[in-house]
């Protein structure tokens, strides 16, 4: 049984799109440890209650340094003691320490078709806004393994999604959750949960 710990900073619909998936088969061999918010008012952690899963607020607010607060993020996730960690809208810079402790185990929801629109400054709206001044015609999203870059890591798996016409930032994030984020990022978790993935030479090897 994969054991593993989602961390969201907003309203949790990809968590939510997981907690579905693990309830209906969609995801199977897996449990959801826990649920970690930077955001205390995040409706995710709404979600996790009404779930019944344990949720943790850790804010960068409750202490007086980024060190402090690196330290006690990470020692919140251990205490779930979780298989794979899942970004799914965690919008804080995962420490070094993290990311080493996690290396393979940690993955992340991003809203384009990576290397397009990603890295320093591209999340949520923006990644959309984006994409519709540069005229692209097709949006999309990446799951990936997490490393020391922004948006760098191993590629799992991608989705493309269509512009439309008169599409807004708003509209585009919203089809690109529908019809690409919430189906991959569940897909990802499946296949790592019954050994389909592996990482060879910084890539992925997914076997189907």
């Amino acid at each position: 049984m994969l054991k593993i710990v989602v961390m969201v900073s907003g309203g949790g619909t990809n968590l939510q799109a997981i907690i579905d998936s693990v309830k209906n088969g969609m995801i199977t061999n897996t449990g959801i440890a826990g649920v970690i918010s930077n955001n205390k008012n995040a409706y995710a952690l709404k979600r996790a209650e009404e779930n019944g899963i344990p949720a943790r607020c850790i804010s960068p607010k409750y202490f007086e340094t980024r060190e402090e607060f690196n330290e006690k993020l990470l020692a919140a996730v251990k205490e779930f003691r979780p298989d794979l960690v899942v970004l799914a809208g965690f919008l804080v810079v995962i420490p070094p320490e993290m990311i080493a402790e996690y290396r393979n185990r940690m993955i992340n929801i991003h809203p384009s078709l990576i290397p397009s629109f990603c890295g320093k400054g591209y999340y949520g709206l923006k990644v959309h806004e984006a994409a519709l001044e540069r005229g692209v015609k097709v949006a999309g999203a990446t799951v990936h393994f997490v490393d020391e870059g922004t948006d760098t890591g191993p590629i799992i798996l991608q989705k493309a999604v269509e512009i439309e016409q008169g599409d807004t930032p708003q509209t585009l994030q919203r089809r690109v959750m529908e019809q690409a984020e919430w189906k991959i990022l569940p897909r990802a978790i499946e296949l790592i949960a019954n050994g389909k993935v592996r990482v060879e030479d910084n890539r992925t090897v997914i076997e189907e």
